[in-house]
């Protein structure tokens, strides 16, 4: 059974390898060089300083999958607005954990008085939108060829949740 819990230091090694598989062979996350540990344990820093939370997917002891928001824009005005973020290992996606991590992010973003998520999807990954959509997300945006990514233009799609 996969357990979903707050994300710890000793978790950051296997959040590490699922991010990296994702920027180097998906369109899911637009950075084009892996990142460090080093990086990640910045990153971490960031989201507890912040006071976001990183959430866990663990199966038999591995973790499978992580999830986490993040400030939407640096202003002020934006405060009770966040982006999300979920991720599950190549062997684990198809399997239900993204729809443990985002339940479980959205009542978390409750707890911390957010107003909205948005989440930016690559427009052709039909999976991660249809994630978002049962969960109450609905498209609001579509910008045409503001990334670029293994030699070509991609589009991205904001969808948001109003809590």
């Amino acid at each position: 059974m996969v357990n979903v819990r707050n994300a710890t230091e000793e978790d950051l090694p296997a959040m590490l390898e699922i991010y990296n598989e994702i920027i180097i062979n998906t369109m899911a996350v637009w950075h084009e060089q892996p990142h460090t540990l080093e990086m990640r344990e910045e990153w971490f820093s960031q989201k507890k300083e912040q006071g976001f939370p990183v959430l866990v997917a663990e199966l038999n002891g591995l973790v499978v999958g992580f999830s986490t928001i993040a400030t939407f824009r640096p202003w002020s005005g934006f405060r009770f607005t966040v982006e999300n973020s979920v991720y599950v290992r190549p062997e684990n996606r198809g399997q239900g954990v993204a729809k443990l991590l985002l339940p479980a992010l959205i009542d978390a973003a409750k707890l911390l008085n957010i107003h909205a998520i948005v989440a930016g999807i690559e427009a052709t990954n039909e999976v991660s939108i249809s994630l978002h959509e049962k969960f109450g997300f609905i498209e609001v945006a579509h910008f045409k060829e503001v990334g670029f990514k293994f030699g070509r233009w991609m589009d991205l799609k904001f969808l948001e949740l109003i809590l």
